[in-house]
């Protein structure tokens, strides 16, 4: 799980690839055979797609902080 350091040093492009490699987790997950999924990724990746989407609107808020 990334933490908010480390997203708030990446750039746009890392940021929105983070949330694409994250949706695509949950949804993989979510198409499981319900016996394998594992709750905890589907949570996880959740959690990476909300800090990295903060931070983009923050920076699309705020443009001078990077």
């Amino acid at each position: 799980m990334i933490n908010m350091q480390d997203l708030r040093k990446k750039s746009v492009a890392e940021l929105t690839s983070v949330v694409e490699s994250a949706r695509k987790t949950v949804r993989e997950e979510r198409f499981k055979d319900r016996f394998s999924r594992k709750a905890n990724i589907i949570q996880n990746a959740k959690t990476e797609i909300a800090r990295a989407l903060t931070e983009l609107s923050a920076r699309r808020r705020n443009p001078e902080t990077k």
